[in-house]
């Protein structure tokens, strides 16, 4: 019996040897990082542990901003030190190097325009209206809408990172390109309380932007591809709650510039 466990402990070590630690570290850290942003970074956790040391007036606008920042945190800062510090990966090797910028930048550019007017359509609806901006009072003041945007971008690099960079090109070396399908498995799963459609989509959307990525080696193209879906959806909520403007055609959209610019 002894020598029967021996023998099995030489093989679980020479099978741990034979294991690439940078693959192993980057699928394990991203399931603890997740469990932290679900934990230590929800809102929930802000209003009951840290919203009694912060003025009352603050409190709904920091508690989105704890989100977005822990985000940012667990998604983008550590995992960037980690492989830069323990692996000693260079930028361009783990994604965060210009990459095909050239290509990047026509990809963005056509992209935009489509979510702008996307976006604006969508704005018309009451219920979009009641859901954006997710922090109701940027809606009615500037000050707060600028804030609450500039932390949900570092919230973007962070979710975007975490599975298109840290585990894209974390995993690499291992998958090759089948790096791309690995990071989307817990990239769709994250959605499951989303409605069926956008839980479904959200699978061809990571497969998309892990192409997208891989292909441009550079993770940067996928955070002003999500994050202009949210900052000019509330933009354009924002300024018909302002303004009370309606409808989609660009008689309605000359209105609300017009009432906008003029104090609206």
């Amino acid at each position: 019996m002894k020598q029967h466990l021996h023998r099995e402990w030489q093989r679980l070590a020479a099978a741990a040897r034979e294991l690439d630690r940078q693959t192993v570290f980057v699928l394990t850290t991203t399931i603890v990082l997740v469990i932290l942003q679900q934990t230590l970074g929800s809102r929930r956790f802000f209003r009951t542990e840290l919203a009694p040391h912060v003025a009352e007036d603050w409190r709904g606008l920091l508690s989105w901003g704890w989100w977005f920042a822990v985000q940012g945190v667990t998604g983008f800062v550590i995992p960037l030190l980690a492989l830069v510090g323990l692996f000693r990966r260079r930028l361009a090797e783990i994604g965060l190097g210009l990459g095909d910028w050239k290509l990047a930048s026509v990809l963005a550019v056509l992209y935009v325009p489509l979510v702008a007017v996307g976006t604006w359509v969508l704005s018309d609806g009451a219920a979009f209206q009641a859901q954006y901006p997710h922090y109701q009072p940027a809606a009615h003041n500037w000050r707060f809408f600028l804030i609450y945007e500039t932390l949900f971008l570092f919230y973007w690099i962070g979710w975007e990172y975490l599975w298109r960079g840290f585990m894209l090109f974390g995993t690499a070396p291992t998958f090759g390109r089948y790096a791309i399908f690995v990071q989307t498995i817990p990239f769709a799963l994250m959605h499951l309380d989303k409605p069926l459609a956008e839980a479904l989509l959200s699978i061809v959307g990571g497969i998309a932007l892990g192409a997208l990525v891989w292909r441009c080696r550079s993770f940067w193209i996928a955070v002003p591809i999500h994050a202009a879906q949210m900052l000019i959806l509330d933009f354009w909520c924002t300024l018909r709650i302002r303004t009370g403007v309606t409808g989609v055609g660009p008689g309605a959209l000359v209105d609300l510039l017009g009432a906008w610019l003029g104090g609206g």
